[in-house]
């Protein structure tokens, strides 16, 4: 969503990184392994995204229009105006809380909000945010009778399905950016790139679910590179690192096969909704459909999207702001600068900023009134999808099986 939007993991302590564990058919609740990352390197990375943002706020922006013509842009919006800006911003803090619920059946919005909140909050505030914010959903989350399987399913699941829309995005702006003047050169790139990710990783993805000798070999590919990565950062391999792969592919065929359409659409309406903020901002500020065509913003949207895929600043604090200007002031041209600027710090300032202050009240009344988000016993939700359920044992049933006639028929090979 920005994030996708609600990420979760263990108890959280100052920079940590985590590793991911093995979804284990026992469906335990062991929280995940946690490595302390090196102070050193933590610091330089700090370091940088503060430098990044300083920069780019202190003369980036400024290039475009000053701050004080920028608030007296936003001062002459109209009352009604403000208030589609803001029904825009709450539809699209809802829509992430709504794909946390296609994943996870057993969570009702009010926790999905809960999750959603508290864990933007420390990802848009924090420059190692993105894996503490993991920590803050999976507390949140593991209190509640997710187990980790569940949990590793959900964060893996709805991060592929989030990179889908980012690769997605371009492609479809650019289809509907040719119906109104000829795309730039940046657009088509971030297109192309986008459409050859997007048909590797589904095709990947099938692949994986379809294929158990390709998931068998995916996972000792895996475990190569695992192993070329800790030796690289003189950290020891995990020792559960082999069979992940296969496990996956059994949990996450049965989510996919019962809820993919679900899961999906939520994805869809999600991001869209983000961008129709951005819209609305920019009608809000009074550029109209002459001057900034939807079709533009929505390209514009779809290459920062796809730009901020790589966490360097929080939440992309900075570069989304830098990229979405850039890119609608050439649109538009430079008399519609300090418009566009105005709308763009609008749009960041109304899907940026509330999660901060909504995430530490999420996470207050999660620690000290948990009976206000969730009043029923701990493992009643799991109840609330048996038909789920019953195809996870049951594939779960079938996987060991295969197993146990993969072992006994070695032994009456060896044996003979």
């Amino acid at each position: 969503m920005t994030a996708t939007a609600g990420s979760p993991s263990a108890s959280v302590r100052s920079p940590e990184r985590l590793a991911v564990p093995r979804a284990d058919p026992d469906r335990g609740t062991v929280p995940p392994a946690v490595v302390r990352s090196r102070p050193g390197r933590e610091f330089v990375r700090t370091a940088v995204s503060v430098a990044i943002v300083a920069a780019i706020f202190g003369f980036a922006l400024p290039r475009f229009a000053s701050y004080g013509s920028v608030l007296s842009s936003m001062s002459a919006m109209t009352w009604p105006q403000a208030l589609l800006v803001g029904a825009a911003a709450a539809a699209s803090m809802v829509s992430g809380w709504i794909v946390i619920c296609s994943v996870l059946p057993s969570i009702r919005l009010r926790e999905a909000a809960a999750v959603n909140l508290g864990s933007n909050a420390v990802a848009n505030t924090l420059p190692a945010g993105g894996a503490l914010a993991m920590g803050v959903s999976w507390a949140m989350l593991s209190s509640w009778g997710v187990s980790m399987a569940d949990y590793v399913l959900y964060t893996m699941v709805s991060g592929i399905w989030n990179v889908f829309a980012r690769l997605g995005l371009p492609v479809l702006a650019l289809l509907l950016l040719v119906t109104i003047s000829r795309p730039g050169a940046g657009l088509v790139v971030a297109a192309g790139v986008g459409l050859a990710l997007l048909t590797a990783a589904v095709a990947g993805l099938g692949l994986l679910l379809r294929s158990e000798s390709f998931a068998l070999r995916a996972d000792r590919a895996l475990q190569r590179m695992v192993a070329v990565a800790c030796r690289l950062a003189r950290r020891p391999v995990p020792p559960d690192v082999a069979g992940w792969l296969p496990d996956f592919r059994g949990r996450a065929g049965v989510l996919i096969a019962a809820r993919g359409w679900r899961i999906t659409a939520a994805t869809v309406a999600s991001n869209l909704t983000l961008w129709l903020v951005l819209l609305a901002c920019l009608r809000g500020l009074g550029l109209s459909q002459a001057q900034v065509p939807w079709q533009t913003s929505l390209a514009a949207f779809a290459f920062v999207r796809l730009l901020t895929v790589l966490p360097v600043t929080p939440g992309g604090l900075g570069i989304t702001e830098l990229g979405l200007i850039g890119t609608l002031v050439a649109a538009a041209g430079h008399q519609a600068s300090t418009q566009v600027t105005a709308a763009v710090l609008l749009y960041r300032a109304v899907t940026y900023l509330p999660p901060i202050p909504l995430g530490a009240i999420a996470c207050l009344i999660w620690r000290h009134a948990p009976a206000l988000i969730r009043s029923s016993p701990r493992n009643a939700g799991r109840q609330r999808d048996p038909a789920m359920r019953r195809d996870t044992a049951d594939v779960i049933v079938t996987i060991d099986q295969k197993a146990l006639l993969r072992r006994r028929a070695g032994e009456h090979s060896s044996g003979s």
